[in-house]
């Protein structure tokens, strides 16, 4: 089963790289410098951040479809990233090494199916729900947070 997990588009969040802090708070965003790695999982590069590196706390809306299952929450993303990742058939070391919830929705984006797994075994999972026909796509989250953490679409 081919897939493709990909990191979010940077160009939403260019106008936030570089203010100051302030102008960040009114906006609801924090800027943290990375003290520990693995911990900081951008979602942009799909990478766990660097020590030392500039990460930006926000709340992002990752299901923005008008359905009951519309949400949004907090995710990082390195200050000044230029370009999206994108794994086609493999799964980003940021995602194995970290439980997931795995979410599969449907063309009207309902939510069909989700499971929690060992992040070694989402490419497992994505060809189990992927056999069905009927998702369209998954939402990969951190489980113990919660957080987004990736989309993943047929190959």
């Amino acid at each position: 089963m081919n897939f493709r997990i990909s990191g979010l588009d940077p160009k939403p969040f260019v106008h936030l790289f570089g203010l100051a802090d302030a102008a960040l708070h009114a906006q609801g965003v924090q800027r943290l410098i990375v003290d520990q790695s693995p911990g900081f999982p951008d979602r942009i590069e799909l990478r766990d951040l660097n020590v030392g590196e500039r990460a930006l706390l926000l709340n992002y809306m990752h299901q923005a479809a008008d359905t009951p299952y519309r949400a949004s929450h907090a995710i990082f993303i390195v200050e000044g990233a230029g370009q999206a990742a994108s794994f086609e058939n493999e799964v980003p070391l940021v995602m194995q090494r970290r439980m997931l919830s795995v979410r599969a929705f449907d063309a009207q984006h309902m939510m069909v199916d989700a499971d929690l797994i060992d992040g070694l075994q989402l490419d497992q999972q994505i060809a189990r729900f992927f056999a069905h026909e009927h998702i369209v796509y998954l939402h990969v989250h951190y489980a113990k947070r919660g957080c987004f953490a990736g989309l993943v679409q047929r190959g």
